[in-house]
C-alpha cells in the first residue's frame, strides 16, 4: 500500500528564558506525532502565541477575552482601548468621524501593524478582519478564533446599545447588509469558529474559544480506525489508525473494513443548532464539515473555498438541497438540481477537492468506482471539474453493471468521459463490481506493483470513502433546519426521514445527523424488490443464499451487500471491530449472518423498513402526479410507497427525493400511460419534454445526452483479472510515465 504522507505547518513554541519561534513543515504522520507527544505536552495552552478574538460588532470579542485571560493568567489587549486610541491619542469615534469608513480602515490596519505581543488574548475590533496586511501580521503569531453569532442577535445587541451605524456603513445600507457583507473577510483569517448560539452568558462562550482551542492544538486526537480494527491493550494494529487525509486518500481500509473515526461523531448542542436556523446551505455546510475535519488536516479557510466551488453555479437551484411541501404530512427533500441530476452531486461535487487537496503532490492516482447507475455520471463530473494541474495526477474510472443501469444513465454516464475519466461496463451486476474493486484495493501485490512501476496509486469514490458519505449529513440536517425555518416545526419537534436504501450510504448519514443532534425519530429504510435490507432490520437476519439480483425500475438500489451498513453496526456494537469482522467474514463465506437480540433491538431502535413493487411504484407516481402535478422519480415513489404504509402522519417526514424523474423516462412514460416508448434515450427525453403539462427534464442530463450522443465505451467481463488489465492499461495510457 502506498504510504501517504500529509504535510502540516506547525506553530511550535516554548519560552525558556527568551522567547522561541519555529515554524517549521513536517509530515503530519502517527510517528511523527508520537515522536514530539512528550514534548508538546510541556507546553501551556497559549506558550508565546496570542489568542485573537474576531467577530462582528457586538459579539462580545472583550467581555469574552478578559474571561478567557483570566483564566489562563496571561495578558488581555483589547485593541480599540489599548492599540488604537494609545496610539491615536483620541476616541474611535472620534477617529471615525474624523477621516471617515474608508480612511478609518487603513488608520486603523496601520496601527495594528506596529502592534506586537506574544502569550496573550487579543480583543480585535470589529473592523480589523478588513486590512489584509495587518491581519497577516497579527495571524503570524496567534491562533484567530472566530466567534460567530448569529446576524438576528448582533442586530439585538446593537440596539440595545444603541448603535445604528459601523465602520463601512453608507448611507442606505442596512445594518444586516454590512454585516452580511463583513463575513467574507472573518471567513478568510480565522483558523477555528466558535458558535456562540443566542442566551449563551460571557462565561459560557469563554469556555467553549479554550474547548476550541485545545481542540485546534491537539490534532493528533482526531483519527479514523477500520470498523475491524481490533483493539488490544498489548499492541496496536501497525498502521491501522489514520488521520483524516490518509482516510480519504486510501479509500478502503487495508483489512477491507470501512474508516470511521475513532473517538466517535461530533455533536452540537440544541442552540448551536438554531443558530444556523437562517444559514444558507453553504454556510451550515461549512460549519457542519469544521466539526469533522480538523483544521491540520483542511484549514477552514480552505474548506470554505471548495465548499463555495462544490455548490456553486453548477447547481440549478440556489438553495442547493431545497425542501418542497408534497401531501398530507409528507415533504420532498429534493436532491437532484446538480448537474448530473441526483442525489450523489451533494457529495461528488465537493469530495474530488476534498481528495485534491488530501493527496501527496508527488504521485498521481487513479479513483476506482462501482457504479449502479447515478454515482458513475456524478463521480465522472465531479473530477472533471478539478484544476487543470489536479486532472493531470488524478484520474477517475467508473465501473458499471452493462446491463443493469436505465439507458439514460448509461449514455449519460458515457456521456460524462472527460480527459481524466473513463466508463467501463462489465457484464455483471453492481454487487459483482463493488466486491471486485474492494479485492482489488485489499490485493497489495496488485496495488504495490502500480505503485512501483508507474508511480499511481488507488482510491475509491463510493460512499466506502469517508468524504463521499460526510457531504451527505449536511442535507439531512438542513432540511430539517429548513422545516425550522419555515414555521412548520420548532426545533426539538421530531420528524421521520423515509429514504430509498441500496448501499446504505444516504440512509446512514441520516443516522449520523440524528447522532450528532438533529431530532430525528425513526429513519425508514425503503427498498425495492431487492429487499435484503428490509428483512435483516425486521429480524436481524442478512440472508443472501438463494436470493438474484432482480432488475427494476430503480436500479440505484438494486444491491444487495450493502455496504455502508458495516459502518453503522460497527456504531451500534460499541465500535467492537471483532464482532464486525466476525458478521462480514460470516457473510463472504456463509452468505448470511444474525445480529444478537442486543444489538438488533438497538437497530430497531432508530430503524424501520419496508419494500415496494414494481406496479405499486409506478401507481405511486401516476397517482401523486394526478393529485398533485408533480413527477416523482421512481427511487422517490419507493420511499414514498413505503412512507405511506410505515409512518403514523403524528409528525412531519422528509422523503428524499433521490434524482430527477427524467433519468428514468421509460418508467415514468410508462407510468403516466403518455405514449409508446422509444428506446432511444435521447429521443425518450425529447418525448418527455414535447408533453407540456410535464415538469421540465433536467438541463443539464438533456445537454450531455445531446452533446455526446455518438460517444463510445469500454466493456469487460466479469472477471477481477481482467478489470485489473484494464486499470494497468488505463494508467499507461494515461499517465504515460513509467518510474
Amino acid at each position: 500500500m502506498f504510504h501517504v504522507v500529509r504535510y502540516q505547518h506547525l506553530k511550535l513554541t516554548q519560552n525558556i528564558g527568551f522567547s522561541v519561534r519555529l515554524k517549521l513543515i513536517f509530515p503530519r504522520t502517527l510517528a511523527f506525532v508520537q515522536l514530539w507527544k512528550s514534548w508538546l505536552s510541556t507546553l501551556s495552552l497559549v506558550g508565546d502565541q496570542n489568542i485573537v478574538l474576531m467577530g462582528p460588532p457586538g459579539a462580545g470579542k472583550t467581555t469574552v477575552g478578559r474571561i478567557v485571560g483570566h483564566k489562563l493568567g496571561c495578558r488581555v489587549i483589547d485593541v480599540d482601548d489599548d492599540v488604537l486610541e494609545t496610539t491615536w491619542n483620541m476616541s474611535v469615534s472620534e477617529k471615525l468621524q474624523d477621516v471617515g469608513s474608508r480612511q478609518f480602515i487603513e488608520e486603523e490596519g496601520k496601527a495594528l501593524l506596529k502592534f506586537s505581543a506574544s502569550g496573550s488574548v487579543i480583543s480585535l475590533s470589529g473592523s480589523n478582519p478588513m486590512h489584509a496586511a495587518s491581519m497577516q501580521h497579527v495571524k503570524k503569531n496567534g491562533i484567530v478564533v472566530y466567534l460567530d453569532v448569529p446576524t438576528r442577535d448582533i442586530i439585538d445587541r446593537l440596539e440595545l446599545m444603541k448603535v445604528d451605524r459601523i465602520v463601512g456603513q453608507d448611507s442606505g445600507i442596512s445594518m444586516r447588509d454590512i454585516l452580511q457583507f463583513r463575513k467574507q473577510f472573518y471567513k478568510k483569517w480565522y483558523d477555528i469558529r466558535v458558535l456562540c448560539e443566542g442566551g449563551l452568558t460571557a462565561e459560557v462562550v469563554a469556555d467553549k474559544v479554550l474547548d476550541a482551542v485545545k481542540r485546534y492544538q491537539d490534532s493528533e486526537s482526531e483519527t479514523f480506525i477500520s470498523t475491524r480494527h481490533i483493539r488490544s491493550e498489548m499492541c496496536e494494529q501497525k498502521g491501522s489508525v489514520k488521520y483524516f487525509t490518509e482516510a480519504v486518500v486510501e479509500g478502503l481500509a487495508s483489512d477491507g473494513g470501512l474508516f470511521v473515526p475513532e473517538k466517535g461523531l461530533p455533536t452540537f448542542t440544541a442552540g448551536e443548532w438554531q443558530s444556523l436556523v437562517e444559514a444558507t446551505y453553504v454556510e451550515r455546510a461549512q460549519v457542519i464539515l469544521e466539526r469533522f475535519i480538523h483544521p491540520a488536516d483542511i484549514p477552514a479557510f480552505k474548506l470554505g473555498e471548495i465548499v463555495e466551488i462544490a455548490y456553486g453555479e453548477n447547481f440549478t437551484c440556489s438553495k442547493i438541497a431545497p425542501l418542497r411541501y408534497l401531501t398530507g404530512n409528507q415533504f420532498l427533500l429534493e436532491l437532484f438540481h446538480g448537474p448530473t441530476a441526483s442525489f450523489k452531486d451533494l457529495a461528488l461535487q465537493l469530495m474530488p477537492h476534498l481528495f485534491a487537496y488530501c493527496v501527496p503532490k508527488r504521485c498521481n492516482y487513479l479513483v476506482l468506482v462501482a457504479t449502479s447507475g447515478d454515482t458513475g455520471s456524478a463521480v465522472l463530473d465531479g473530477f472533471s471539474r478539478l484544476s487543470d494541474t489536479d486532472k493531470q495526477r488524478i484520474a477517475v474510472v467508473t465501473f458499471f453493471p452493462e446491463d443493469g443501469v436505465s439507458q439514460i444513465q448509461k449514455s449519460q454516464m458515457i456521456g460524462c468521459q472527460r480527459e481524466n475519466g473513463w466508463s467501463v461496463g462489465v457484464k455483471s451486476d453492481f454487487d459483482f463490481c463493488q466486491t471486485a474493486i474492494k479485492k482489488i484495493f485489499t490485493n497489495s501485490d496488485y496495488s504495490g506493483f502500480l505503485t512501483v512501476e508507474y508511480g499511481t496509486a488507488l482510491s475509491a469514490a463510493n460512499s466506502i470513502n469517508w468524504a463521499r458519505l460526510l457531504p451527505q449529513v449536511i442535507y439531512h440536517a438542513s432540511a430539517y433546519l429548513d422545516l425550522v425555518h419555515q414555521d412548520i416545526i420548532t426545533f426539538g419537534s421530531p420528524i421521520d426521514v423515509c429514504i430509498p436504501t441500496g448501499n446504505f450510504g444516504n440512509i446512514l448519514a441520516a443516522l449520523y445527523a440524528k447522532r450528532m443532534g438533529i431530532p430525528i425519530r425513526k429513519c425508514i429504510c425503503a427498498s425495492n424488490g431487492n429487499n435484503v435490507l428490509t428483512d435483516f432490520i425486521r429480524t436481524g437476519l442478512y440472508d443472501l443464499r438463494g436470493r438474484r439480483l432482480m432488475q427494476t425500475s430503480s436500479p440505484a438500489i438494486d444491491i444487495l451487500k450493502s455496504s455502508n451498513l458495516e459502518r453503522h453496526l460497527h456504531l451500534i456494537a460499541s465500535g467492537d471491530g471483532q464482532l464486525v469482522t466476525q458478521l462480514f467474514s460470516e457473510l463472504e463465506k456463509q452468505c448470511h449472518f444474525q445480529l444478537q437480540k442486543d444489538l438488533l433491538e438497538k437497530l430497531q431502535q432508530d430503524l424501520v423498513a419496508g419494500w415496494c413493487s414494481e406496479e405499486d411504484c409506478l401507481a405511486a407516481i401516476h397517482s401523486v402526479y394526478s393529485t398533485t402535478g408533480y413527477i416523482l422519480d421512481t427511487h422517490t415513489a419507493i420511499a414514498k410507497v413505503v412512507a405511506d404504509r410505515l409512518q403514523d402522519r403524528t409528525c412531519p417526514v422528509i422523503i428524499s427525493s433521490t434524482a430527477h424523474y427524467s433519468k428514468f423516462a421509460p418508467a415514468i412514460l410508462r407510468a403516466l400511460r403518455i405514449a409508446e416508448i422509444k428506446q432511444n434515450p435521447l429521443s425518450q427525453l425529447h418525448l418527455l419534454s414535447s408533453y407540456s403539462p410535464l415538469p421540465p427534464v433536467h438541463r443539464g442530463l438533456l445537454k450531455t445526452l445531446k452533446e455526446n450522443e455518438k460517444q463510445k465505451h469500454q466493456i469487460c467481463a466479469a472477471d477481477v483479472n481482467v478489470m485489473m488489465a484494464h486499470i494497468e492499461t488505463v494508467i499507461q495510457n494515461k499517465f504515460m510515465k513509467v518510474f
